[in-house]
C-alpha cells in the first residue's frame, strides 16, 4: 500500500509520540496506519507499507491486541488474519485511558493504600505520612473521576470537556470576548448555571 504524504506524516509523528509516551515506535505506527487507513490490513501489508520486519509486526500486533486497541478480523476466501482498530476517536480515548489506568495507575493506588494501612506507617515522620496520605487521596479522587468519565457517552464527555474549559476561564477571571470598557466581572453572569 502506498501512503499519501499526509498519511506518512501522521504515521511517523504518531510513532514519535508513542516513543514519548513509553510505547514502542512500531506499535504506535501500526496503530496510526490502521486508524488512518480505516480498513483491515494483514501483517504482510503492514510490514510492506511500514518497511518493518514481519517478526516486529507480529510482536507489535500482539501488544496492540493486549491493549485492546486492535482486533482480528477475517475476509472470505482468505485464511490470513486481518487487523483493524476503531476509527472512533472517543472509543480509542476510552480504551487508552482504561488500559493505562488498570496497568499503571491502579497498582500505584493499591501500593499507597497498603503503605497507609501498614502498622509501620505510624512510625514514619508526620510530614512523610502527610505527603503519602495526600498523594493517595489525590490518586483516589483521580481514579473516581476517571471511572465516572469513562461511563459517559462520547457526546456527554465532549460537553463536559467543553464546559470544563469554560469553568477554567471563569475561575481565572477571563472573558470569552471582552470589549473595551467592559466590566471585567460582567461576563460571569453569562456563564451557564450548572
Amino acid at each position: 500500500m502506498e501512503l499519501t504524504d499526509i498519511q506518512r506524516k501522521f504515521v511517523l509523528h504518531w510513532g514519535e509520540m508513542g516513543s514519548m509516551w513509553g510505547v514502542n515506535r512500531t506499535v504506535s505506527q501500526i496503530h496510526a496506519l490502521l486508524f488512518a487507513h480505516g480498513k483491515p490490513m494483514n501483517a504482510e501489508e503492514l510490514s510492506e507499507t511500514l518497511g518493518v520486519a514481519r517478526s516486529n509486526i507480529s510482536n507489535s500486533l500482539k501488544e496492540l491486541q493486549a491493549w485492546n486497541l486492535v482486533r482480528v478480523t477475517h475476509t472470505l476466501g482468505d485464511r490470513r488474519d486481518y487487523f483493524e482498530t476503531s476509527v472512533d476517536v472517543w472509543e480509542l480515548f476510552r480504551t487508552v485511558v482504561r488500559e493505562r489506568k488498570e496497568r499503571e495507575f491502579d497498582p500505584t493506588v493499591r501500593v499507597l493504600r497498603e503503605l497507609v494501612s501498614s502498622p509501620d506507617f505510624q512510625k514514619e515522620p508526620a510530614d512523610a505520612q502527610d505527603r503519602i496520605r495526600s498523594t493517595m487521596e489525590l490518586m483516589d479522587k483521580l481514579a473516581t473521576w476517571a471511572d465516572e468519565m469513562l461511563r459517559l457517552s462520547p457526546g456527554t464527555l465532549d460537553k463536559v470537556m467543553t464546559l470544563g474549559a469554560s469553568v477554567q476561564k471563569f475561575v481565572r477571571g477571563e472573558s470569552a470576548s471582552p470589549g473595551k470598557g467592559d466590566d471585567p466581572d460582567a461576563h460571569h453572569a453569562s456563564l451557564p448555571m450548572i
